[in-house]
């Protein structure tokens, strides 16, 4: 965890709170956004003497008992798409059943059907909800319609429910009624982030773009390669990500692409993806249904000019810094513009540092402490949502990926 500008523990409470951070694949993040804030979060929650417990899936790893500060248990799943999550939080809340903390946070909606327990054995519980997850294409019919009924089963039987956009708390706002915490992914910024690691997979700064994403449909990444080819680009395309569960589009993506597109697959060096963002010519971010994102995040704090998909949830992080695409022949001609005009890019690059200030993972942590004070000394009312609200904090001052 960088240097933190959190108070000491105490400031809000005479004691420290034990808290379960449940519903994910764990820490350290190697995956996706949930697990980027569990490590952010948690770490600085455990940093301000809070008792953490991160409920991890089980790997052929080597699987630590302890990470920044943080309690990590280890549980196996049902290695299948459609019940990897579920099966995994079922576990973690039967340990938890037996393993009580003062507050639980739940991550994904999807583990909606385990929160009548949780709240069943008296520990107040939040729900961070997911973006519009009933869009993703890797969902059958069976599947989306999974994931719209558990969305109103996470506004019944949670005490609180976080959004990470506000297009997200606008969504449920408006199709449920119901209040949400806004709590914000933080943005890393990366002051001076070098490019040594770059240089040695063959790439010089500002020569190339870069996408960075799990390669599933949602992400479109197959749109940026379509437009990139058809485009007259000198410099290379790098993209970074994988996906456990998509060989076909992943195939699909590869036909699409020219020899000018480079795929590194995973990139798990932490040092040479923060460099990969820093160097970029241009970062296209295609994401469209996951809320705000922490890969588009680490690219704005890393000044990586920006173009991405055009949706709510993108422009509210990018406003005026960033350049969207819908269509295939966008690409194109954001392609050539950005070729073109580096000075624009440079400048769009400043501008995404500036936006990156708003979000800062020291104020989301303080925010989520807060959460959880109030959750732990309200209490609940049984069978209704408690409306628990996280302050305003003061806006901070400028000072991971999916993989």
């Amino acid at each position: 965890m960088p240097e933190s500008r959190i108070r000491p523990a105490g400031a809000v409470g005479s004691s420290g709170l034990r808290i379960a951070l449940i519903g994910t694949r764990g820490v350290p993040a190697k995956y996706g956004g949930f697990e980027t804030c569990v490590e952010e979060v948690g770490s600085r929650l455990a940093s301000l003497g809070h008792d953490v417990t991160v409920y991890c899936r089980s790997s052929s790893e080597t699987s630590p008992d302890e990470y920044l500060g943080m309690r990590l248990i280890h549980l196996p799943s049902i290695r299948r798409r459609s019940l990897e999550t579920l099966s995994h939080t079922g576990l973690s809340v039967n340990h938890l059943l037996w393993n009580r903390t003062d507050v639980a946070i739940v991550f994904n909606a999807a583990n909606a059907p385990w929160l009548p327990v949780i709240r069943a054995a008296g520990i107040p519980v939040a729900t961070h909800v997911d973006g519009l997850e009933w869009k993703r294409a890797k969902w059958g019919k069976i599947g989306k319609r999974y994931y719209r009924s558990v969305e109103a089963l996470a506004v019944r039987w949670s005490d609180a429910l976080i959004a990470d956009a506000k297009g997200i708390q606008a969504y449920y706002r408006e199709r449920f009624d119901a209040s949400t915490e806004y709590l914000a992914y933080g943005a890393p910024i990366l002051d001076d982030a070098g490019s040594e690691k770059v240089r040695e997979i063959g790439l010089e700064p500002s020569e190339y773009h870069l996408v960075v994403a799990r390669l599933e449909p949602e992400n479109h990444v197959h749109l940026i390669v379509d437009g990139y080819r058809r485009s007259s680009a000198r410099l290379p395309l790098v993209i970074v990500g994988t996906a456990p569960y998509a060989p076909a589009y992943i195939e699909k993506i590869r036909s699409l692409a020219d020899d000018r597109v480079r795929f590194l697959g995973g990139v798990w060096d932490q040092k040479l993806l923060d460099q990969l963002y820093a160097n970029a010519l241009v970062y296209w971010h295609g994401h469209s249904v996951g809320g705000t994102n922490p890969s588009l995040l680490r690219a704005i704090g890393a000044g990586a000019a920006t173009n991405a998909f055009d949706v709510d949830f993108n422009s509210e992080v990018l406003g005026d810094a960033g350049r969207y695409f819908a269509e295939s022949e966008d690409v194109v001609r954001l392609v050539e513009a950005a070729e073109r005009d580096r000075q624009d890019c440079e400048t769009r690059g400043l501008l995404a540092r500036e936006a990156a200030g708003r979000y800062d993972w020291d104020d989301v942590a303080l925010r989520y402490e807060t959460l959880c004070y109030e959750l732990h000394d309200r209490g609940r009312r049984p069978g209704r949502r408690r409306a628990v609200t996280a302050p305003t904090i003061a806006a901070p001052s400028t000072s991971a990926a999916a993989r």
